[in-house]
């Protein structure tokens, strides 16, 4: 498989060899999937809490009579079944959300998805990306002349400072490095921008599912 190349003004340079380890896999959508959602649960805080009858604040009078109203009996209005009233099984603060995922399974999820990109030519590489300054329109000048004007996750080898200052504030553009190419950003964004040696890195690591 051959991925395009491009150049600092957006035209196609030619392409390079893709290793068939990252970019030659069947794409497993159950797998995928799995990979997905145990990312996105593996990232929740699970510090949300909800009050039983016991935490809200209300009177613990007896709202009417037990007999002769018509009406049904009522105990005290922090009773689940009363508006504003306790939770029966409320959600605790240290809830466990966390799901297991193997590191087999997880190179070959990540390796699926970097095959689908390549199928469906939603990877590009290029040489390098630096900025001389960390100043954003700098970056995104040089981003508008590579034709990346759609939302595009730039995968580099090396992340120097000026980089990572310029990057920060354009809304859908992420830079990482290899290490941190998760599997939630490369489904998200449209194109994903791959420079040379990044590619060895991601081989590296990922390249042995």
């Amino acid at each position: 498989m051959e991925l395009k190349v491009l150049n600092a003004q957006g035209q196609e340079a030619g392409t390079t060899p893709a290793p068939a380890a990252l970019f030659g896999r069947d794409f497993n959508e159950a797998l995928v999937h799995q990979l997905v959602v145990a990312y996105q649960a593996n990232a929740r805080q699970g510090t949300r809490a909800q009050k039983d009858r016991e935490q809200v604040k209300h009177s613990t009078k007896k709202p009417w009579r037990q007999k002769g109203t018509g009406r049904a009996r009522a105990g005290m209005t922090s009773s689940p079944l009363w508006r504003g009233g306790g939770r029966i099984f409320p959600n605790s603060p240290d809830e466990n959300f966390s799901h297991k995922v193997n590191k087999k399974m997880y190179r070959a999820g990540v390796c699926s998805i970097l095959s689908k990109l390549a199928a469906d030519n939603r990877i590009v590489v290029i040489d390098g990306l630096t900025v001389d300054t960390p100043k954003t329109k700098q970056l995104a000048d040089k981003l508008k002349a590579m034709g990346l004007t759609n939302s595009a996750l730039i995968i580099t080898d090396a992340m120097d400072e000026n980089l990572f200052l310029a990057s920060r504030n354009l809304k859908n553009v992420l830079v990482v490095e290899p290490r941190y190419a998760d599997p939630v950003s490369l489904i998200r964004y449209a194109t994903v921008v791959v420079t040379k040696p990044a590619i060895a890195k991601l081989e590296e690591m990922w390249g042995q599912a």
